[in-house]
């Protein structure tokens, strides 16, 4: 059962399950200072979307290695990748802004058994900077 996908990349329990989501949205407002009054603001229109995603990999029960290098190839195209979640609904158009790993209790060849991931995605409503998951997939097999 798929959680979420990003492009064409679907997180669940065998790939790369996250623990907790997390969306911020703003609006803008500036404001100009005014002689005798406190400063008047207007409202420009919304700004920024991102959407974090954090949790923990446990290669030996979820998904494995393969899957955050899946993810950091995605990001390294710059590209925008469409965000929908599990219940089918659309969340836009988003771009891997970073992602963040972190990895601990290890196998005596140095292999990683946990990993404590971030994923931050900006939304971006480019059109043109759609992603191309098959060139991914391509890299990775290589």
């Amino acid at each position: 059962m798929a959680m979420m996908t990003l492009g064409l990349f679907v997180f669940s329990m065998d790939t790369l399950p996250y623990q907790e989501f997390k969306r911020r949205v703003a609006w803008r407002h500036p404001s100009n200072s005014r002689v005798g009054a406190r400063p008047a603001s207007q409202f420009l229109g919304i700004d920024d979307e991102t959407i974090t995603l954090s949790g923990v990999l446990l290669p030996e029960i979820t998904g494995g290695r393969l899957s955050l290098e899946t993810i950091e190839a995605m990001a390294n195209q710059g590209r925008s990748w469409p965000l929908i979640e599990g219940t089918g609904a659309m969340l836009g158009l988003f771009v891997i802004e970073s992602l963040d790993i972190t990895k601990s209790v290890f196998f005596s060849d140095g292999a990683a058994r946990r990993y404590e991931f971030t994923l931050q995605l900006k939304r971006e409503e480019n059109t043109a900077k759609l992603g191309d998951l098959a060139s991914i997939i391509k890299g990775l097999l290589l």
